[in-house]
């Protein structure tokens, strides 16, 4: 064989190697964009299927939600029909007093006039408490739980007081602390009412002044409080209780207020606010208290147990 037809066998067969091993390369290239298609594929088809799965899920999460609030109003509704009850059940909800600013004028007056003092008495004014073993059947049944449990020794023995706060009895602390200096007066004994005091304070430190029953002038079987014990000028000082025998001495200094015991639906402490809002200009509180004077006789008339109803004064 001579060396041109051996030159030309050996490009033949390297031109043979390299079409084969490019062959070889493009079924592989083939082969891999083939599995890359496939997996985009199964990509696909796996993201369709989870936001399919989580439509789903939040779908029936609403429908369970929709059912859950249905039966809770529609048990809510037999439980209020089935009671007889002629109250509205309320729940827990925000209450907010807009005070707005004072003019200059007003800020100016307010400057020149001492701050007032808003006696603050406890049982059936702020809250209503009984204790183990004790409960009058004629003010009805409480409605949960109690809000507060004291124990307290009285003459060596171990007693419980269940304390249910007035509503909104928080809210309308915070607010007439900011215009008045607030003083607990009650005709309880000093290591109950100082409990009960502590607990309505929650270490805001708005109701550091207390008078308990020694202070107290016992009159006709009833307890009297002296308003002169808290301070002497009684142009500045008014006190706000549910029993008018408690202020039977000083009826130009008061404000009566409807006994509360476990009405869930009262705002008698509310509807107060605007009026004590606007007492705080004046000069002598009992050129406005006094037109309550007539109430008042009306009042110490009534039973000593009855409910007494809030009549605020007229705005001047």
């Amino acid at each position: 064989m001579s060396s041109s037809t051996l030159i030309r066998v050996q490009q033949l067969s390297l031109f043979n190697q390299n079409y084969c091993s490019n062959n070889n390369n493009n079924n592989k290239n083939g082969n891999e964009k083939h599995t890359i298609s496939v997996f985009r594929l199964f990509l696909h088809i796996f993201d369709y299927i989870y936001l399919f799965h989580i439509n789903i899920f939040l779908y029936f999460l609403l429908l369970i939600k929709r059912i859950l609030i249905f039966f809770f109003g529609f048990w809510t509704f037999i439980f209020v029909s089935l009671r007889g009850s002629r109250k509205t059940l309320i729940q827990f909800q925000s209450v907010k007093y807009y005070d707005c600013p004072l003019q200059p004028i007003s800020l100016h007056r307010l400057h020149f006039l001492p701050k007032k003092i808003l006696v603050l008495d406890l049982d059936e004014t702020l809250i209503h408490s009984h204790h183990d073993g004790q409960m009058r059947v004629d003010i009805g049944k409480p409605i949960g739980s109690p809000d507060y449990i004291i124990r307290v020794e009285i003459e060596k023995h171990p007693v419980r007081f269940f304390v249910y706060k007035r509503p909104h009895v928080d809210y309308f602390l915070e607010t007439v602390s900011k215009w008045y200096e607030l003083v607990i007066f009650t005709a309880s004994i000093e290591i109950y009412g100082a409990a009960v005091s502590d607990k309505l304070d929650n270490n805001r430190n708005i109701l550091l002044r207390r008078f308990f029953r020694q202070h107290c002038t016992l009159e006709f079987n009833a307890y009297s409080k002296d308003l002169s014990v808290v301070n002497n000028d009684l142009s500045r000082i008014f006190i706000l209780d549910n029993s008018p025998f408690a202020y039977r001495s000083y009826p130009l200094n008061a404000i009566p207020i409807k006994s509360w015991f476990f009405d869930p639906t009262d705002t008698c402490l509310l509807s107060l606010l605007p009026f004590l809002d606007a007492l705080r200009f004046c000069h002598d509180v009992r050129s406005v208290l006094a037109m309550n004077l007539h109430l008042h006789k009306n009042l110490m008339m009534t039973n000593r147990n009855s409910l007494i109803t809030q009549v605020l004064p007229p705005s001047t």
